[in-house]
């Protein structure tokens, strides 16, 4: 599933409704806002099929909200944290409506974005957690690498890595790039398939500037959905 049509929409063109997997409050796991009381906004649909996917249910199905709907649930929680989520949410091309109406209603956002759709209509005041996908994800060849050009201080670019290699690569593209000049750089671990601490000792023998980062959720409640 690439991207949720206006003919799957109803074919209302104006209708200011989104594909929803789920909606759910929980502590943000990741990124610069990690361990703050956050809703997670999680639109259904994605164009990749990353090797590590924890998120594979979301591919298809949900379930249609209107935008006062999405509104109206937000609001019940005490939070003025919202990470909007996929899949791939900019695959719905109405999810650029999302966000700005949520940084209208003075919540501080975030956007995880797998970095191969176009962020440049992406609200300024939205925090754009962008991927670069590595090698071992399978879908390196899907990395939109213009988006890095329009990345500034207040977004994050991601770097799941999975071994040495993807370790050796995001260095790689770290000076290419010149990353670090642009905006925080985290990397994390994909879970189970490189220890955390291996990847910390790297990082540190490096000496290299960037965020590590491990999956809060995780070992909080084992990666249970909806939390």
């Amino acid at each position: 599933m690439s991207q949720v049509t206006e003919a799957e929409a109803g074919g209302d063109s104006s209708a200011l409704r989104l594909r929803i997997t789920e909606i759910f409050y929980s502590l943000q796991g990741e990124s610069r806002t990690s361990g703050y009381a956050t809703v997670f906004i999680r639109l259904t649909g994605c164009p990749l099929r990353c090797e590590y996917c924890d998120t594979t249910y979301a591919f298809k199905g949900g379930e249609w909200f209107s935008f006062d709907n999405i509104l109206t649930k937000v609001k019940k929680y005490n939070t003025k944290y919202i990470t909007v989520t996929g899949g791939e949410p900019l695959a719905q091309k109405k999810c650029t409506d999302l966000l700005k109406i949520l940084c209208d209603e003075g919540y501080e956002v975030s956007l995880e974005t797998s970095g191969a759709l176009d962020i440049s209509e992406v609200d300024k005041r939205v925090s754009r957690v962008m991927d670069l996908k590595t090698p071992a994800s399978k879908e390196e060849n899907k990395n939109h690498y213009g988006n890095i050009d329009l990345l500034t201080q207040h977004d994050q670019l991601k770097f799941v890595i999975c071994d040495r290699n993807d370790y050796e690569w995001a260095v790689a593209k770290i000076k290419e790039y010149d990353l670090l000049s642009k905006c925080e750089v985290l990397f994390s671990t994909s879970h189970q398939q490189l220890k955390p601490q291996t990847l910390a000792d790297w990082i540190l023998e490096d000496q290299l500037a960037v965020r590590f980062q491990m999956q809060l959720h995780k070992y909080l409640w084992n990666d249970e959905p909806g939390r």
